[in-house]
């Protein structure tokens, strides 16, 4: 068994996002814009698909996202800590600026693909088999015909994707997503073993950031819009 269809949604904006601070682990609430975000996401999901079951992180900007959802498809939230973001150590809560500052060498390998030592960051591997691990378990209990949504974050995201796609360390293959916006994957089989299959990436109500980011966002530096919306 496995569900047919998994939907993995990122979480609406959060402060941090606006100011292009690196989140990983530390729980920052969704703000004004990204719940509207959530509730406009949620409501053109729907329209498109019927949740069978949802699943989100535990911090709290993913879990209130998810709730938008939730209440519109009338199911309780499955809630597994497994979904969290990527860890980033003591660089969690620093813009990109502040990480160039004091580590540039780490931080250009970073944006290289690489893994920056010596900061405590959860490599891109760590991240994506333990939520691909969580992803497959909850898939496992469903369905064909079932639809599976999974509320987690930017980097946890893009990073599974690659992982659950059999793309083996090339999980820096896919660019960030916007906030509030979902990846689309579909069972199938390769070989006569069980796959997925990318039908849709940074899906949403809309594909323009400038746009869907409305509120007081400026990009002060290339430092820091590469930490608005990590990979």
């Amino acid at each position: 068994m496995s569900a047919g269809r998994v939907l993995l949604w990122r979480h609406g904006r959060t402060a941090h996002n606006a100011s292009a601070r690196l989140q990983g682990q530390v729980d920052i609430p969704l703000d004004d814009v990204g719940r509207w975000q959530a509730r406009t996401a949620a409501a053109r999901m729907i329209a498109r698909h019927e949740p069978t079951r949802i699943v989100t992180s535990d911090l709290s900007r993913a879990h209130d996202t998810a709730a938008f959802l939730a209440r519109a498809a009338g199911l309780e939230l499955v809630v597994d800590p497994r979904l969290r973001e990527r860890g980033f150590g003591i660089w969690e809560g620093l813009t990109g600026d502040e990480i160039v500052a004091s580590w540039p060498e780490e931080f250009a390998v970073w944006r290289a693909g690489g893994e920056p030592a010596g900061v405590g960051a959860e490599t891109r591997a760590e991240v994506a088999d333990r939520v691909a691990v969580a992803v497959a378990e909850h898939a496992a209990a469903l369905g064909a015909s079932d639809t599976l949504v999974v509320v987690s974050h930017g980097s946890a995201i893009s990073s599974t994707v690659g992982r659950l796609l059999g793309l083996g360390d090339r999980l820096h293959a896919f660019a960030g997503m916007l906030n509030a916006h979902w990846t689309e994957l579909v069972a199938t089989k390769v070989d006569g073993e069980p796959a997925w299959r990318l039908t849709g990436y940074n899906l949403g109500p809309t594909d323009a950031s400038t746009d869907w980011n409305a509120g007081p966002d400026r990009r002060e530096s290339d430092a820091d819009a590469e930490t608005r919306d990590p990979d």
